[in-house]
């Protein structure tokens, strides 16, 4: 064998067939089922199954949420990383312990909580109801439980390029004469656009289906604030595993597609990235 030749990871065919069992048993396998329970259908039934009012509106309350959340996640997301990378104060290691709770906490837990807190008697909701505004059982509150789960996928995609930015460019714009703020527009932002877009992807996929920490602040009236998880489970409870499975094809094509796109938006920032470098 020549020089330069030997594999760096020894045992690669051991290895790739470990990989790929792994994903199939856990994703690929799980995720076929899906179109072998919906090809039971016609395509007319299935068009009917996805196309009735209730199912459209959950549709729609689930990617206007989902979407809404995933904005705020992205603009909050890039200070929260901001203020962990550029400052140091009491607590940092605390606070930047705290933004992976989403991932550690219960989500029913979390939705438990949101909704004592946003509640009309609860210690957030109280205030805001003098004003008539009500959090819970809205779509406004709904957004605000997909921000609680969403928000780690922005600050930990931002955080670690924030963390390599070289320093040196910042500054050379400042000899310059370029102020803060067209420092971090023309400098800075540039950079951290591709990561941003990668959480922003990342957030939505995660708040299309999320399930456990919505279902309790939502309120679940049909046509207004039913998300479409709920219909799933609905369908599974009452047995109809080919409607289930049908409405549950959709919103996957739908995280795959918003997937590609993130990436597809992040690939071509790299290469203008690269090619004015």
């Amino acid at each position: 064998m020549k020089k330069g030749s030997k594999r760096v990871i020894p045992g690669f065919g051991l290895s790739l067939g470990v990989t790929l069992s792994v994903l199939s048993i856990v994703v690929l396998i799980p995720l076929a089922s899906l179109v072998v329970y919906t090809a039971k259908l016609s395509p007319a039934e299935f068009w009917e199954t996805i196309t009735r009012p209730r199912v459209l509106a959950s549709f729609r309350v689930s990617l206007l949420t989902a979407f809404a959340a995933s904005a705020i996640n992205a603009v909050m997301g890039v200070i929260l990383a901001w203020v962990l990378v550029r400052y140091r104060f009491p607590m940092k290691r605390m606070l930047n312990g705290m933004i992976e709770l989403p991932f550690a906490l219960p989500t029913a837990v979390a939705g438990i909580a949101l909704t004592s807190l946003t509640a009309d008697t609860g210690l957030v909701g109280k205030f805001f109801a003098r004003f008539g505004i009500q959090i819970a059982y809205t779509r406004v509150g709904i957004t605000v439980a997909l921000v609680f789960v969403g928000i780690p996928f922005v600050v930990r995609t931002v955080q670690p390029i924030l963390e390599k930015l070289d320093s040196t460019y910042e500054e050379a714009a400042g000899v310059l004469g370029a102020s803060r703020i067209r420092i971090f527009w023309q400098v800075i932002f540039p950079e951290i656009l591709p990561a941003a877009l990668t959480g922003f992807g990342l957030a939505f996929g995660r708040c299309l289906g999320e399930y456990g920490s919505v279902v309790f602040i939502a309120g679940n009236q049909p046509y207004e604030t039913e998300i479409t998880p709920l219909i799933i489970m609905s369908k599974l409870q009452e047995y109809d595993y080919t409607s289930a499975t049908s409405i549950a094809l959709v919103m996957l094509v739908a995280a795959f597609l918003i997937l590609f796109l993130t990436n597809l938006v992040q690939s071509r920032s790299s290469k203008i990235l690269k090619g004015g470098q």
